[in-house]
């Protein structure tokens, strides 16, 4: 349609020139269909300037109703609604965990993180606290040692 109007204008515009060459040569008979070509060109321009009009308004009518029933961009707006919600969420609560530290219990506490106790008293602990099978397997290794003793 762009092509076919350009062509129309460029066919307007030569129309024109041959015109105004024939007025000067001669004012006789070629005037008359000089100016009736002219008009027809220029009508035939104005038609297909309008049909390319109304061609490009109704593919924007179309690309909005497109845009408006299509869901995929309504539901990854509200997707994307709904990170940025809880980032800002996620976001606020660190700040206000930043703005609540005590620098002087950090302090105070921070030395004893840098040594952790032996390996053994966490080892003792874990065996305090545990009921799985961490406390038998002493058991389990010396009854499967003696086992093995008898067998040779």
């Amino acid at each position: 349609d762009l092509k076919a109007t350009l062509t129309a204008k460029n066919r307007e515009a030569k129309q024109l020139s041959q015109l105004e060459k024939t007025r000067q040569r001669n004012p006789s008979d070629r005037h008359i269909i000089a100016e009736s070509e002219l008009q027809r060109a220029s009508l035939d321009a104005t038609r297909t300037t309008r049909q390319l009009e109304e061609t490009i308004d109704n593919f924007e009518k179309q690309k909005i109703k497109d845009i408006k029933a299509c869901n995929i961009f309504s539901e990854f707006i509200t997707i994307e609604m709904l990170f940025h919600g809880k980032a800002l969420e996620i976001y606020t609560a660190a700040y206000q965990n930043i703005q609540n530290i005590d620098e002087n219990e950090d302090l105070e506490v921070f030395p004893s993180s840098l040594y952790p106790p032996d390996y053994q008293s966490r080892l003792d602990i874990v065996r305090a606290n545990s009921k799985s099978p961490l406390q038998r397997t002493g058991s389990l290794k010396s009854s499967l040692r003696t086992v093995q003793v008898r067998k040779q």
